[in-house]
């Protein structure tokens, strides 16, 4: 490790995080060596991850001095937060704050914070047409993130910001697998307004995180927008019956009755896919497969993380 530039990682027992501290590890000849950052080193996440050759550090997002020790000595650091482990976005904004002093005392040379875009620039606070959460918020999820760009660049931290797309695993994880209807049919449902979704396999991120890493500072100041593939509602189900064996039809929920699930973040995740239908072709061309792949050329599509996942995929 010692003639290797360190990447530090937060997160890194999660989906991106994780997904980043595997691809480092795969390229035995890499330029790079990894450093997992984990609230829980002893976990059996954590020491699996060390079995794989990782340097395990305690550190913390909510504590700033921890994280002065965790960044310490390393050339970069990958910056995540997980709103829906809190649904803070006053958090988030703490923690993604404190990760940006973090880095700056470390003297990093390339950081790259998972962001989303602050919806209120495009749907202000005032737009009573899609309902304003906790106060502040249009979609608290993504406002707290693109609002703290801000604190990495306040900072002066080299710093790249990588925006995700719709996780398809949230079809395993998240409950948003087909049910089956009160005919038996099965239905796959989801507030898309009539849009196209783009969608990318969660641990693909951190493929696409290694990628700009290795690019290097020509990436430092870019927004890179990814998804591994961008389908219809419709297209979606057909690939998910041909899968189950089972047709499997689509239907698009209107926002206000997902909204009224009840479930947490129900309403947050509606608005997320309202904005997103607003944003129409915009936004579309704001998660790019082609540019996801220029920095991993194996990010899955659907039907590939399809097929490795098909099993656990919930049928209600």
């Amino acid at each position: 490790m010692a003639d290797k530039k360190i990447i530090a990682v937060v997160g890194s027992t999660g989906a991106q995080g994780g997904g980043l501290v595997r691809a480092i590890l795969a390229d035995k000849s890499g330029e790079f060596a990894v450093r997992a950052i984990t609230r829980k080193p002893d976990s059996d996440a954590a020491k699996a991850l060390k079995a794989l050759g990782a340097e395990v550090v305690a550190g913390d997002s909510d504590d700033p001095a921890g994280l002065d020790k965790a960044f310490a000595g390393a050339y970069g650091a990958y910056c995540v937060t997980n709103y829906w482990e809190h649904f803070s976005p006053e958090r988030e904004g703490v923690q993604a704050t404190n990760m940006a002093h973090a880095a700056k005392k470390a003297g990093l040379k390339h950081v790259i914070w998972s962001t989303l875009e602050d919806t209120r620039l495009k749907v202000p606070l005032t737009d009573a047409s899609m309902p304003t959460l906790q106060g502040n918020y249009k979609v608290p999820h993504f406002d707290a993130k693109g609002q703290s760009d801000k604190a990495f660049a306040d900072a002066g931290v080299p710093t790249t910001y990588l925006l995700a797309a719709f996780y398809w695993d949230n079809i395993v994880k998240a409950g948003m697998g087909p049910k089956k209807g009160e005919d038996g049919k099965l239905v796959f449902a989801l507030p898309l307004g009539g849009q196209k979704l783009p969608g990318i396999a969660a641990s693909d991120l951190g493929k696409i995180a290694y990628g700009i890493f290795k690019r290097g500072a020509s990436t430092v100041g870019q927004r890179i927008g990814v998804s591994g593939e961008i389908l219809t509602g419709a297209e979606i189900a057909a690939k998910l019956g041909h899968a189950l064996g089972q047709p499997v039809n689509f239907y698009d929920v209107p926002f206000a009755t997902f909204r009224a699930f009840g479930f947490p973040g129900a309403d947050d995740i509606s608005n997320m896919f309202e904005y997103q239908a607003r944003g129409g072709a915009d936004f579309l061309a704001s998660r790019d497969p082609k540019l996801a792949r220029t920095f991993a050329p194996d990010v899955a599509d659907f039907d590939t993380w399809l097929a490795a996942n098909v099993s656990a995929v919930l049928v209600g």
